[in-house]
């Protein structure tokens, strides 16, 4: 990591969705800011210079929804290796989620967190604080004091809020406090903690499936309450085209309600636990690949019209933004049977690469993509957000430059999260990040662009 008051990048495809931005030129970053964005912008004296020919600049990615693991699961990541990972990435803004042992259920944990984020470096480490004192969903938490400590949301995620009393009141005092209250939409009574879905793939394999019903009915249930009490419900990772369905009729009673949907629902369905990655699956015999408990995650993987749905609703707004629910595990947390096995999978290094993919087919239009990853969440969330995804000038300088059309090969052994855990292994992805700056300070640089190019 460099330490660098002034960069300026040079030739670029400038892409910035907060003022409609979409052209060829430069971007001057000093003191922390962004201090010129325009054609034919001037190197000062002593000013790092990129070539940024051929490549995309955006302001940097913001990601709602990210487990970290610290304290109490360091072997899965620690705060540093998760801001180290979201560099990579291109991830200037990471929002921690409360399900750590012990939780974030107190202003003492979220400063806890603040200061790990401080000794990581420039990437901005947020925490999300718990709903209910130790996510155990019996009596809620002090929001008040996680929310004067820096908490920029709250969540039980990856339990859902545990009944509608307990949602209700958290709705309520949250929206007193002006942040947004996220549940994991999940009813454990009928999903009984499944990782595929229950369709044509979980008979296959002999498993018991998680119905579209376990998300969507406590989905409803939440839409409900936030139309009772005003307060805001962001639902975490949309994965159905009914959830998709709830969430755009919300939206058109005026209802305040925002969601988000992962990279890995937007781009893989439930074949991909048969190990065929998404290819046409085996007419008769399994292949050796199949049970591939990288691609359990929770909600699982849904049909390809689900996937379908999302896209569609990506682009239309209905669905506000793309968060990646990054969830390390170690080896010994996948290797073992499909049932045994913890769910999740880590995204942030793979995000952008897997999601170029809809944009080279045609699915989604790279300005679109650009925004749901930037100035999108930065309003779902505001206060702490809001000034940021923008680079307008005086704004945080917070960039990432990617190349859209270079083509490389996932190599899980060679990333920054502790976390190993990507079905994507082997797999070739195009569109990779090359630099990235948090909040003025080079965090990534992943070919040396910024080595001898002073002014």
């Amino acid at each position: 990591m460099t330490d660098s008051q002034q960069i300026l990048i040079k030739g670029a495809r400038v892409i910035d969705p907060a003022d409609g931005t979409d052209e060829v030129g430069d971007v001057l970053v000093r003191d922390g800011v962004i201090a010129a964005k325009g054609r034919a912008v001037s190197a000062p004296d002593g000013a790092l210079v990129v070539n940024g020919t051929g490549q995309v600049l955006a302001p940097g990615f913001i990601d709602l929804h990210a487990h970290l693991r610290e304290p109490g699961r360091e072997d899965r990541e620690t705060v540093a290796t998760g801001a180290a990972a979201a560099a990579r990435g291109g991830f200037t803004t990471v929002c921690c989620m409360p399900n750590t042992e012990p939780a974030i259920d107190s202003a003492m944990m979220v400063e806890f967190i603040a200061a790990k984020a401080r000794e990581a470096g420039p990437v901005r480490m947020l925490a999300i604080g718990a709903v209910t004192r130790g996510r155990a969903g019996k009596e809620l938490a002090e929001m008040e004091e996680m929310a004067s400590a820096g908490a920029v949301a709250f969540s039980d995620d990856g339990s859902p809020v545990a009944t509608g009393h307990l949602m209700q009141m958290a709705l309520t005092y949250a929206s007193e406090l002006g942040l947004p209250v996220i549940d994991h939409c999940e009813d454990h009574s009928i999903t009984r903690g499944l990782g595929v879905h229950e369709g044509w793939v979980a008979s296959r394999l002999g498993l018991e499936g998680y119905p579209s019903a376990g998300e969507e009915s406590t989905m409803a249930r939440d839409i409900a309450l936030a139309e009772l009490t005003g307060g805001h419900f962001h639902a975490a990772h949309v994965s159905t085209a009914g959830g998709v369905e709830l969430v755009r009729q919300a939206k058109a009673r005026g209802i305040r309600v925002t969601a988000e949907a992962t990279p890995h629902h937007l781009t893989m369905s439930e074949e991909w636990v048969l190990g065929v990655h998404g290819a046409v699956a085996p007419a008769n015999a399994l292949e050796l690949s199949a049970y591939d408990t990288m691609a359990k995650v929770s909600p699982p993987l849904r049909t390809p019209a689900d996937r379908a749905a999302l896209i569609d609703a990506l682009r239309d707004g209905t669905i506000d933004c793309i968060a990646t629910d990054h969830a390390p595990h170690t080896f010994a947390d996948k290797t073992v049977p499909f049932d045994e096995a913890m769910v999740g999978i880590s995204v942030l290094e793979t995000a952008l690469g897997s999601l170029m993919g809809l944009v080279h087919a045609g699915s989604l239009s790279l300005p679109t993509l650009v925004h749901r990853l930037t100035v999108a969440p930065a309003m779902v969330f505001g206060g702490a957000l809001a000034a940021l995804g923008s680079l307008a000038v005086g704004a945080p300088a917070d960039i990432v430059l990617f190349d859209p059309d270079e083509e490389w090969a996932v190599d899980p052994a060679a990333f920054a999260s502790k976390g190993r855990n990507t079905p994507l292994a082997g797999d070739r992805l195009k569109g990779r990040v090359t630099l990235t700056v948090a909040q003025g300070i080079i965090a990534f640089d992943a070919a040396g662009l910024t080595r001898g190019t002073s002014a």
